[in-house]
């Protein structure tokens, strides 16, 4: 049965971005005189048209958003029903299970599994699912079925306290959608442990995009004295412990990861070798450099500085004054490990700051090794935003 669904009409050259693949629609792109957009009910499904009526696809609508328009499909008559989840979970777990041979991976993640506005993490046989979006909180009940028979997990979590659903228009919440999930969450990575709250982490608790950049960090790490910046829980620091780092020291603002960092530390008997400073990162770098410490290999892996393009300039200075203080501290042929979750923070930009501020400590750099997300988190060629993380492992010599 096909969907008499109303149509979205685009300006005239608005087309060309979703001709190369792009799946968002921003609504000063809209014809709102032909289409008014305020005649959609948040989370509606439209049949988008470019200027001269030829169909692009379906999409969602949601009037109050600037991306106002996500699509969902090429097949204008597609039923956004329970079978049509089924079919793109079933295609993302494909790739998921070839890739790992156990079941911790970011799922589902979002426009590059065709699925813009859901997020979904796995956690053995517990699903965190975060939904940003009205079109696909339209689709709740559809998607939770679909979870459902593809997967069968014993618990879902609904963590839906991400400030993209503000843009959307949407409330905050956390709530268990299914089972009585454990109050901490076991995660495997790189054959190393951990243990993380969905409920009261950031994120989903986890975080599995830099994955294979920790896996290549073990390698600098063996028998040498290690300082983590923005520790978090511990995903490089005890990595670093367990890969025979002789010293980890890691640094972390909130009181609560700092916690749950010395019991990852003891679930990998590596507590003797991981030691844990809650505190402002710039304060304790400051710290350190004042009391002369030194360390063989620097990781600094902060959150996004820059959120917004208007914070590109306050963002690129933060970058660059946290980059130089952890050169300060770093010894000769000391390796540095720099990470920016930042979309706004161009691989260039990343690149020029370590140069900058190797410049600035009269030291020489060499880049070793490039970073990208984990293949759990693939790229959508026609979307940059897919295409955020950018880590480089880069040595320096006086």
């Amino acid at each position: 049965m096909a969907m008499n669904y109303p149509t979205l009409k685009l300006n005239k050259d608005e087309d060309r971005r979703l001709r190369a693949g792009h799946l968002w629609i921003f609504s000063n792109e809209v014809n709102t005189s032909a289409t008014p957009l305020k005649s959609f009910a948040p989370g509606q499904c439209a049949v988008v048209l470019n200027h001269v009526g030829n169909p692009m696809g379906l999409a969602y609508v949601n009037p109050a958003s600037l991306i106002c328009a996500r699509i969902i499909s090429h097949n204008i008559k597609q039923l956004f029903d329970v079978a049509f989840f089924k079919q793109r979970l079933e295609q993302a777990l494909l790739l998921r299970s070839r890739l790992f041979s156990q079941p911790y991976y970011r799922l589902v993640y979002g426009e590059s599994d065709l699925l813009p506005g859901l997020v979904i993490d796995r956690f053995d046989d517990t699903l965190v699912i975060q939904i940003g979006t009205a079109g696909m909180e339209q689709k709740k009940m559809q998607i939770l079925e679909a979870v459902d028979a593809v997967i069968n997990p014993s618990h879902i979590i609904l963590n839906n306290k991400t400030t993209a659903r503000h843009l959307e228009g949407l409330d905050t919440s956390i709530e268990t959608l299914k089972g009585s999930p454990p109050a901490m969450l076991r995660v495997i990575e790189n054959n190393v442990n951990f243990e993380v709250s969905a409920m009261d982490g950031q994120k989903t608790g986890w975080f599995y995009d830099h994955r294979l950049n920790r896996h290549r960090m073990q390698q600098y790490t063996h028998g040498k004295d290690v300082l983590d910046v923005f520790s978090y829980t511990g995903g490089w620091g005890i990595q670093a412990a367990t890969a025979g780092a002789k010293s980890v020291h890691c640094v972390e603002s909130s009181n609560q990861a700092c916690q749950q960092l010395q019991m990852n530390a003891e679930l990998n008997q590596v507590q003797d070798r991981v030691s844990v400073t809650n505190g402002d990162a710039f304060d304790t770098l400051a710290q350190l450099r004042q009391t002369k410490s030194q360390f063989d290999v620097i990781i600094i892996d902060p959150p996004a500085f820059i959120k917004r393009k208007k914070d590109i300039k306050e963002g690129i200075i933060a970058y660059q004054r946290i980059n130089k203080a952890a050169m300060q501290l770093l010894a000769n042929n000391g390796i540095l490990i720099s990470a920016s979750c930042s979309f706004h923070l161009s691989r260039e930009q990343h690149l020029k700051i370590l140069r900058n501020g190797a410049k600035q400590v009269s030291k020489e750099i060499q880049v070793i090794e490039q970073g990208y997300a984990s293949p759990d988190h693939p790229i959508h060629p026609a979307i940059p935003e897919t295409n955020y993380i950018s880590t480089y492992i880069a040595r320096l010599l006086t």
